[in-house]
């Protein structure tokens, strides 16, 4: 999921008039969209080595897969990948409270860049332990640089009545997906077929060109991403620093005591992890639900805020898939070649990039044809056709893995195809509901609630990562037909409970 938008109502930023521009919009435009470009270059590289990387040197690992590699099953990397990329979002919560609180937008986005950067020096060394702690830096990192760089970007314009906002972040978004298509290409190429090490590190050099460039183009920036929105209080600095260490002590002993026992195991970082990004949105809609200063019309529209979440987590849980499960079915059981000419697994995770940049505004046009006709889809309607494409993604999936059981390379294609119907549902379902929790929030959550549209994807990554965990493979026919059967089941629930659905969200559509 690579939409990025603002997170609260921008300061009026520093006009310079007469001065460059790019592609019409201000200059700091260009700071902005290069540094996610390069941030985007170097995670997404990192992601498309980091299945692979998992499983390489072990029993599961495709045949002629070069070694030197974690060597570990296909259900540990299913977990460990899965927890991964939920906890990237679910850092976006913690990171949109440092720009607001203590550190400011820019800066904090100076020390995000620092972090993803110093993260994939240490992939960059061999060895488990080096690993997992690049792997944390790296999600640390970008849980901090996702939540404030989009704030940045709002920042340039006149708040949100201005002309120009709309273009800028359709530029700012490009970006992304520029970085997404590129980094499979050099990254995935130099890690799969030279050295995953070097590959990493060269995702480490992507984002420092990115940290180079931004801290070059600070001065096109606004004045208002510099400064700390609603900064904390002495009082409030110590209570945070007392149960923040009280927490990492509690955490540290527990660990240090199994430890010492010799009973720790991987469940002990996955199960509790993963836990945590289930329990986090669902404390989150409790405490708002709680809330009686909130409306009635508010709390309706809450109630309803949730069915589209379950949507999202249900989406997200296979469309992440993409990354682990369907690559590595690529790397032992697919044709990875075009005309006879081959090519490196990694590729496969530059489709995506590539359909949303061709798909996004043919989908946008087609909302805008179908409104002016009267014809439009209400939010419901998109958000059934997003999961019940997913569902059917994976319908499809099974033709290659039923032709792969037969002892036979499924086509490449069918791996495009997969992707294709994956990213047309992305279309559906991604921006509008990122539209509709600005429309459906309650004022006093705003800012809370575009971090929980996010929690979709962890809570859904969070739910694979524990049915790995505990045995149920990803891998198997059964389980990816049984996970189709959800998508377009849960599709199909809100559909017949769409009229329930509409009052519960108050006029909104």
């Amino acid at each position: 999921m690579a939409t990025s938008l603002p997170l609260a109502p921008a300061p009026a930023p520093e006009h310079r008039p007469g001065g460059k521009t790019f592609f019409g919009h201000p200059r700091g435009l260009a700071t902005l969209f290069m540094t996610e470009m390069w941030e985007r270059f170097s995670f997404y590289g990192m992601r498309a080595l980091l299945p692979l990387y998992l499983i390489s040197g072990g029993a599961d690992a495709a045949k002629g897969m070069q070694g030197g590699g974690l060597g570990m099953t296909l259900a540990s990397e299913a977990a460990i990948f899965a927890l991964y990329s939920g906890l990237v979002y679910l850092l976006t919560l913690p990171g949109g409270w440092f720009g607001d609180r203590v550190w400011g937008p820019r800066r904090t986005v100076t020390i995000a860049a620092v972090a993803i950067m110093a993260g994939h020096l240490l992939l960059a060394v061999p060895g488990a332990p080096t690993f997992f702690a690049g792997l944390a830096l790296v999600a640390i990192g970008s849980g901090l640089l996702k939540a404030n760089i989009s704030t940045m970007v709002g920042h340039l314009y006149d708040g949100p009545d201005d002309p120009r906002r709309d273009g800028g972040f359709t530029v700012f978004y490009m970006g992304i997906n520029l970085g997404g298509l590129l980094a499979p290409l050099a990254i995935g190429t130099v890690g799969e077929t030279v050295s995953w090490h070097l590959g990493f590190a060269l995702a480490a050099v992507g984002m420092g060109l990115g940290l180079v460039q931004f801290l070059l183009g600070t001065r096109h920036l606004s004045a208002a991403s510099n400064v700390v929105p609603k900064p904390l209080s002495a009082a409030e600095r110590r209570s945070v620093t007392v149960k923040s260490l009280l927490a990492l002590a509690c955490a540290a002993a527990l660990y240090l005591v199994v430890g010492t026992a010799g009973t720790i195991t991987e469940k002990w970082l996955t199960v509790p992890l993963a836990a945590l990004g289930i329990l986090v949105p669902v404390l989150l809609f409790v405490r708002i639900k709680r809330d009686r200063s909130l409306t009635r019309i508010e709390q309706s529209r809450m109630s309803g805020y949730i069915w589209f979440f379950v949507a999202a987590t249900v989406f997200w849980a296979i469309y992440d898939q993409g990354s682990y499960t369907m690559a590595t079915f690529a790397g032992d059981s697919a044709q990875n070649s075009v005309l006879g000419w081959e090519f490196p697994v990694s590729w496969y995770q530059s489709v995506n990039p590539v359909l949303i940049m061709a798909l996004a505004p043919v989908v946008a046009s087609a909302w805008l044809w179908l409104n002016r006709r009267g014809k439009e889809p209400s939010t419901i309607v998109k958000f059934v056709w997003g999961l019940v494409l997913a569902g059917i993604s994976f319908f499809v999936f099974l033709i290659p893995m039923t032709t792969a059981a037969g002892g036979h390379k499924a086509a490449a294609m069918w791996l495009v195809a997969i992707y294709f119907v994956q990213t047309v549902g992305e279309l559906c379902l991604s921006p509008v509901g990122l539209s509709l929790t600005t429309k459906m929030s309650p004022a006093k959550y705003a800012s809370q609630m575009m971090g929980a549209f996010f929690l979709a994807a962890t809570a859904g990554d969070s739910i694979m990562s524990l049915l790995s965990t505990y045995g149920v493979n990803l891998d198997s026919r059964g389980v990816v037909g049984a996970e189709a059967a959800v998508a377009v089941v849960a599709g199909l629930a809100i559909w017949v409970c769409r009229g329930r659905v509409q009052r519960l969200m108050g006029g909104i559509n």
